[in-house]
């Protein structure tokens, strides 16, 4: 299972609201890269594939391919604010560590 939280639920919908992309589901990835070897890739997408997950959390609809579901399983995303900068975080309880910024992670 994946999750997210109210508050990036809303922040989802608004930017589906903002770019006219209604009733387009949540594409969650995991791809090569970064310093620590994975990162986070999510946009939005209307269909699914034949051997993809799917989630519905918050009233978002969550779809991850195979390969990534076993990276992501069990993560919960949020949306935070800080002084400098905001986005979306993956709490994902697979991840062994993060680089410095926190824009890759390990498993």
């Amino acid at each position: 299972m994946i999750t997210i939280t109210e508050r990036a639920a809303s922040k989802v919908k608004e930017i589906a609201e903002t770019e006219n992309l209604h009733g387009q589901g949540l594409r969650l990835r995991v791809i090569g890269g970064g310093c620590s070897g994975f990162t986070y890739d999510l946009y939005f997408e209307d269909t699914i594939g034949e051997m993809d997950e799917s989630f519905e959390s918050n009233g978002v609809k969550l779809y991850v391919d195979p390969l990534s579901f076993q990276y992501l399983e069990n993560t919960e995303i949020d949306y935070v604010e800080e002084l400098h900068a905001a986005g979306f975080k993956f709490n994902n309880p697979n991840s062994k560590g993060s680089c410095g910024c926190g824009s890759s992670f390990s498993v």
